[in-house]
């Protein structure tokens, strides 16, 4: 009887230690996963940043070409609600599923809407030689680099959280636990996965 007890005690001991890191290994990816969420953030609003600064340095030249910057405008400002509504609900979660698949629609018309600029751009040699819209095209193509390397660094660790919770036995209390699977920051659209060509040689 004392055998079995200790047989029943050790058993239950194990579980639990084995639980215990199910646990403390789920939350150190769901931790992983929000702060590449945050470095992505950070990237995305500098670049948002960047897009007002934009407009007012090629409006004086480009002034008849007001839908474009209307475009450019409008496509950050539906970027800027789908993160907004992302930080609201705690980061990637599984509630802002939808709005990490609309800030990748919306950022993708972003850059679309940025390149648009930058290619007519290229009919105004004032424009073009001008300081500030060098300086712009730099920060512009740096932080695109940066933001690639962010999403890269996020799905990275996304792929990793949700690979953890599917692996058995932790899949049968992964609910239990609270965690959730979390949405890539990956492009659909084949043509908006090309890079944005920012260049005034």
């Amino acid at each position: 009887m004392a055998t079995a007890l200790l047989i029943l005690l050790g058993i239950v001991i194990v579980v639990f230690l084995w639980g215990m890191g199910v646990y403390n290994t789920l939350v150190r990816l769901r931790n992983q996963v929000n702060n590449a969420w945050g470095q992505i953030d950070v990237q995305l609003q500098r670049r948002y940043d960047l897009i007002p600064n934009l407009v007012e340095a090629v409006k004086g030249y480009m002034s008849y070409e007001k839908n474009t910057l209307e475009a450019v405008i409008s496509a950050r400002n539906q970027a800027q609600a789908a993160r907004g509504q992302i930080t609201q609900s705690g980061g990637p979660t599984e509630s802002s599923a939808s709005a990490v698949k609309k800030l990748v629609t919306a950022d993708a018309a972003v850059r679309g809407a940025v390149t648009n600029i930058m290619a007519l751009a290229e009919n105004y040699p004032q424009l073009k030689a001008s300081e500030n819209m060098q300086q712009l095209q730099e920060e512009l193509s740096s932080t695109e680099n940066k933001v690639a390397f962010a999403r890269q660094a996020y799905n990275d660790n996304v792929m990793l959280y949700n690979t953890a919770q599917q692996e058995f036995p932790a899949v049968l209390f992964v609910t239990i636990f609270g965690h959730h699977s979390v949405e890539l920051f990956q492009i659909d659209d084949q043509k908006a996965k090309l890079a944005p060509k920012i260049s005034f040689d």
